[in-house]
């Protein structure tokens, strides 16, 4: 009985890695908002890491971070990095594209609580006085991630501090 159960077992735990292998190699979060706001306005809070801290979902979650800015003062080469609590943790964003008023583009390079490396991208299309803005962030899933994929949805749990990023940077961007 104790050996058909250690194989029953077993043989779970195969098929559970097994299905975790099929996984995408690669995983993308994407939300978007309307902002009545000309792009401008919000391309400058975007590519200057010194706004953040008025719209970024993360920055009020340890009032204690540790902030370092360094190379451009915004746009391409603008860096920041931060060492936080275990809710912030610790990395660093450089931006490695802008094309003003358009598209931000960001490495994103985490540190703790887990090693990850990551593209996000900033996209804001005009319709008449609105801005359509897309915030997306992309990157590999190495096998750890596709087996704790079957457990917690990377979307889900990103997706909701993109929400509250984008309304946050709605409501400042809207501000006269």
């Amino acid at each position: 009985m104790l050996k058909t159960a250690l194989i029953v077992v077993a043989v779970l735990i195969v098929a559970v890695l097994g299905f975790a292998a099929t996984r995408p190699d690669s995983f993308v979060v994407q939300r978007a908002t309307r902002i009545q706001a000309a792009p401008e306005k919000i391309f400058a809070l975007l590519s200057d890491f010194h706004q953040w801290p008025a719209w970024s979902p993360w920055e009020k979650l340890d009032p204690d971070m540790k902030r370092t800015h360094s190379g451009a003062a915004q746009g391409v080469g603008a860096a920041y990095a931060w060492e936080g609590n275990s809710k912030v943790g610790a990395g660093r964003m450089e931006i490695t594209g802008a094309q003003a008023p358009n598209k931000l583009s960001i490495q994103l390079d985490f540190i703790r609580p887990f090693e990850g490396h990551n593209r996000t991208e900033y996209t804001l299309q005009t319709q008449g006085n609105i801005t359509d803005v897309t915030w997306a962030m992309s990157g590999p899933s190495p096998f750890i991630s596709k087996l704790m994929g079957l457990v917690f949805s990377m979307d889900k749990m990103i997706g909701k501090d993109f929400e509250a990023g984008l309304a946050n940077l709605k409501a400042l961007a809207e501000k006269p």
